[in-house]
């Protein structure tokens, strides 16, 4: 089972590559003999990736940006 993949061959099997990576796990993409991309499968890399936190989205905000509190009106509800 390969896993890493000069880029020509790469294009020219693409479909091969994916069912690898499905399979089998990451496949590496190289040019000129060094790593260039990998191939992941969706799930793995939903494991892979860093979920942000709340606090760290809110400071990342643009200095200054103001915020106005929604006053909205809970709809009532018969029990």
């Amino acid at each position: 089972m390969k896993s890493v993949w000069q880029l020509q061959e790469a294009k020219n099997q693409l479909s091969q590559v994916v069912e690898q990576a499905l399979k089998h796990g990451t496949q590496t993409i190289t040019r000129h003999g060094k790593p260039v991309v990998m191939v992941v499968a969706a799930g793995e890399y939903g494991q892979l990736k860093p979920r942000r936190k709340t606090v760290d989205v809110l400071r990342s905000c643009p200095a200054g940006l103001e915020l106005e509190p929604v006053a909205d009106v809970p709809r009532e509800s018969v029990l």
